[in-house]
């Protein structure tokens, strides 16, 4: 039978965190554990937004004024 759904828990103390693994471990449910570096955002949209930053500092934006978005 397959998993109707994806539950992500978020516990904050090494406690919470160990109680989590042997509660699915018991179970004998398939987990994974990300780092903080692994559960980040999609690589595509961060080197996006990176190259946005790049794009102002290099000058290459444009202004649009405010009364102009609806015209």
């Amino acid at each position: 039978m397959k998993a109707a759904a994806t539950i992500i828990a978020h516990p904050t103390t090494s406690e919470q965190m160990e109680a989590l693994k042997a509660f699915v471990k018991a179970l004998k449910i398939k987990f994974e554990i990300l780092s903080p570096e692994e559960k980040g955002y999609d690589p595509e949209f961060v080197e996006m937004i990176l190259q946005g930053d790049n794009d102002f500092e290099n000058g290459d934006f444009k202004i649009i004024k405010t009364e102009d978005l609806w015209n």
